[in-house]
């Protein structure tokens, strides 16, 4: 895209890039459609133009005029993972009724996969939505030109559209349930991405100070159910006398649940356990998982939307951006 103070981005043409690698517009063509008639230095150099610039195929024009034809590449960390799977199921049947194709790419929560499929989605598809945790900088220089949604993600770019989980006033919601039941040692059982905290590990640290509950209890985990029973079983070996866990996914609180049952504590007797998430996952286990829940499928549906408002040539500041509320739900466990 180029831009000039005060006006809205234009598009990245043919000619543009042919001018930056000095070669004509039917050059250009010949490399991007890798014919032979030009040599390979040539064709290089029109391919670093290309790039260098954001400069998208004429299919992916043709996709933003008729969107009918538009191909989405759905990004998820991991297909196993039960929430992954309900928010594509709402993302495939809102791209559906828009006669749209979704190409899903896992990348199993490794930065590693998720570089090798940013390296090869963008000539694959016509827009993505996902989630992602390489920097900003990282995704703009592999998606330039390209309507991107981003699903679930914190102090982004106007760069990027958003579909943001705003679970704050479920937390707070969850803590207070908890110290209400008498719990005045609850951990946190987190999911770090890139070395930092998450977000939910932010909401549960100010819930937990407001009720003067020590809010360093906390344990990382692998977004599993086995990395949700190794955690607890990290946490209680430190700290014993914890009778409440929250934890940053369903995922790990059914490991938690499991594992708990393994230590011999009694659910919610000896310990009570709260999830986020809100999967249907947690009315299977016993006793079913009190969660801060959130409409999975709503999550999906709505990056669709917020990608056909890109597409229909709406800006991307943050005020456009979609919030998904999570409220707490409790059944068995809490």
């Amino acid at each position: 895209m180029v831009s000039t103070p005060g006006a809205e981005p234009r598009r990245i043409t043919i000619n543009d890039v042919a001018r930056s690698a000095g070669v004509s517009r039917q050059t250009v063509s010949r490399a991007l459609n890798d014919k032979g008639e030009i040599d390979g230095d040539t064709k290089q150099r029109v391919l670093d133009a290309a790039r260098a610039l954001g400069y998208r195929p004429s299919r992916f024009a043709r996709g933003l005029v008729r969107q009918d034809t538009m191909t989405i590449g759905l990004v998820i960390p991991d297909l196993l993972n039960p929430f992954f799977t309900e928010v594509a199921a709402g993302a495939l049947e809102a791209a559906r009724s828009r006669g749209w194709h979704v190409v899903v790419y896992a990348t199993a929560d490794r930065a590693d996969e998720e570089r090798d499929t940013l390296q090869v989605i963008t000539s694959q598809v016509d827009a993505v939505i996902g989630y992602f945790s390489c920097s900003e900088s990282e995704l703009e220089s592999y998606t330039r030109g390209m309507p991107v949604v981003l699903i679930g993600r914190e102090g982004r770019s106007t760069r990027f559209s958003s579909i943001r989980i705003d679970g704050e006033q479920g937390v707070r919601a969850a803590v207070a349930h908890l110290v209400a039941e008498g719990h005045n040692r609850i951990g946190m059982l987190d999911h770090r991405t890139r070395a930092e905290p998450s977000i939910r590990h932010d909401w549960f640290t100010a819930a937990a100070r407001e009720h003067g509950i020590d809010a360093g209890l906390v344990v990382d985990a692998d977004q599993t159910a086995d990395g949700g029973g190794t955690a607890l079983r990290t946490l209680l070996a430190a700290r014993p006398e914890v009778t409440a866990v929250f934890t940053f996914n369903d995922i790990i609180a059914v490991g938690a649940l499991r594992e708990a049952r393994r230590l011999g504590r009694s659910v919610p007797r000896d310990l009570a356990v709260i999830g986020f998430d809100g999967l249907q996952l947690g009315a299977l286990v016993e006793p079913p998982l009190s969660s801060v829940a959130l409409d999975t499928r709503k999550l999906g549906a709505l990056a669709i939307e917020q990608l056909a408002r890109l597409l229909s040539g709406l800006g991307t500041s943050e005020a456009d951006d979609l919030i998904v509320h999570a409220e707490l739900h409790l059944s068995g466990s809490a």
